[in-house]
């Protein structure tokens, strides 16, 4: 099963500060100019030691990360570059399970490591679970019946995997059941083009490519909780993505109306949309937002478009933090975070995946104690607390509208 169809290269360049390299596909002639080469997911697994890549043409690629790292480690795991092939089109991936995070960051139990399994979810609506380590495939998940388009483990350790589908619906699976267990998620009116689980994993959120829907569900009654509305936007036409802050308390979505796309911050408590970033992307309007991604520590928000480009948004500072140079040759569908932050990945139209230097700041001691006590608090059981007004605003995220119009941060002030 590791024999691959299609090698891959590295290829470096110091044009770009931010930039630190590529890899490219190499494929066989009879391949060269062909459909379905498109990297539509890529992902890191949950120690951050592997790097997965939907390369086109039904292979999936796994390198050990960092790219130039050749040791094992502890003198037992395979560090050589695996190749999977899924036999159709991949369109999403994640590595699992991923166990919750300990204070000290990352977790890295060595017996999870060993066990690592990668869903990939295909064209013909096929998950396909393999085995990482030994690239041999472990069993099937039957029943989507349109092109899988994201999967995610949630963050709890379990094996239960979710996944959206352009056939309108969610499925949670349970993986100890090898797929015998599932879950249906039906209220979506078309295409779902991306989903997303809270940090407590109390809540799944999925948004509609073209049905105007941005839902979220109880990942533990399994049922419909809302439809986020609101705000003074015109009519939605599409929708492409969506993603949960780590500590579970802000929900981003990227939109598109008119001629302009821009991205929302919600309160997925309170379905209270806290602010739109129109402003700060007026002059991105043209460009399609493909992905979005909070980082690792909550303070940046990586925004890919589709004139190939890396965009990353800090709250409280005008305008970009970090704006890489756009590429007109091929377009950016993907993204992901590092789980310890530092890199991003992203994944372009032409099968090809750029890394880049993220932006690090350092968490004031108000952001580490506010996103501490958001991943355990709800905003209603936040709200009742005897709290002077300004910090109750910063717990609950309501002073981002002053941030944006002050570009001061609050974590300063409350630091």
């Amino acid at each position: 099963m590791c024999s691959p169809e299609t090698d891959a290269e590295l290829e470096r360049t110091t044009s770009d500060p931010a930039f630190i390299l590529e890899l490219k596909t190499r494929r066989p002639p009879h391949l060269e100019g062909r459909s379905s080469f498109e990297t539509w997911s890529v992902d890191f697994s949950p120690d951050g030691a592997w790097f997965a890549w939907s390369m086109g043409h039904g292979i999936v690629w796994v390198v050990a990360w960092p790219l130039d790292s050749s040791e094992n480690q502890d003198g037992e795991m395979d560090r050589e570059d695996k190749s999977f092939s899924c036999g159709h089109p991949v369109w999403g991936l994640a590595f699992g399970p991923r166990p919750p995070k300990t204070a000290a960051g990352i977790h890295t139990d060595t017996k999870r490591t060993n066990n690592l399994l990668l869903a990939t979810g295909l064209e013909n609506g096929t998950i396909k679970i393999w085995n990482v380590l030994t690239c041999v495939p472990v069993f099937d998940l039957l029943g989507h019946e349109g092109i899988v388009r994201d999967l995610v483990f949630p963050q709890n350790g379990t094996l239960t995997l979710i996944s959206s589908s352009r056939d309108k619906t969610l499925r949670i699976w349970d993986l100890t059941q090898k797929g015998k267990k599932v879950q249906v998620l039906s209220g979506h009116k078309d295409w779902i083009s991306c989903c997303s689980v809270s940090s407590d994993c109390s809540m799944i959120a999925s948004v509609g490519r073209f049905d105007r829907m941005v839902c979220l569900w109880s990942l533990r009654s399994y049922t419909f909780i809302r439809n986020l509305t609101g705000g003074t936007q015109k009519t939605l036409h599409l929708l492409s993505s969506c993603d949960f802050s780590p500590d579970g308390a802000l929900l981003a979505t990227a939109a598109f109306s008119g001629s302009s796309w821009w991205i929302d911050l919600w309160d997925p408590y309170t379905a209270e949309k806290l602010t739109t970033l129109v402003d700060y992307f007026n002059q991105y309007g043209q460009n399609q937002i493909s992905a979005i991604q909070f980082s690792p520590n909550g303070l940046h928000l990586a925004i890919v478009t589709d004139d190939r480009a890396l965009r990353v948004w800090e709250p409280g500072q005008e305008g970009m933090v970090m704006h890489t140079r756009p590429d007109r040759q091929s377009n950016g569908l993907c993204c992901k975070y590092h789980p310890s932050g530092g890199v991003i990945a992203t994944g372009t139209r032409d099968g090809h995946v750029q890394f880049w230097k993220a932006p690090r700041t350092v968490p004031s001691l108000g952001h580490l104690c506010r996103s501490t006590l958001r991943h355990a608090v709800s905003t209603h059981q936040m709200e009742p607390l005897p709290l002077p007004k300004r910090i109750l605003a910063y717990l609950t995220y309501r002073n981002i509208p002053t941030w944006l119009k002050t570009c001061c941060s609050s974590d300063e002030e409350w630091g």
